[in-house]
């Protein structure tokens, strides 16, 4: 998350320890720590999201989970070499050994 006082306050951490979640904030006057992850956010609001109306909170997980996979196994990016995400970390990873 970013720096906000929402997000740094006493409550928010506690909200977050009760669900056994870790939190994790960009550097001080470093906003673009976020970048990737708005950036995907974006895309996936705008691809999934506000194409569908969801009934229930089980649909939305159910379609996160989904756009999750198609994102990172079938979703080709220009800016990976016209690659998936796992594509090209597999690639990556061949051509550093």
């Amino acid at each position: 998350s970013d720096r906000g006082f929402q997000y740094t306050s006493k409550s928010f951490k506690k909200k977050l320890d009760d669900a056994g979640m870790t939190q994790s904030m960009s550097r001080v006057s470093r906003c673009i720590d976020n970048g990737p992850m708005e950036s995907f956010w974006g895309m996936m609001k705008s691809e999934m999201y506000y194409l569908n109306k969801f009934n229930t909170y089980e649909e939305l997980e159910a379609a996160i989970i989904e756009y999750v996979e198609y994102y990172n196994n079938h979703r080709y990016q220009k800016r990976l070499n016209c690659m998936t995400p796992l594509e090209y970390r597999q690639y990556l990873l061949h051509s550093a050994a």
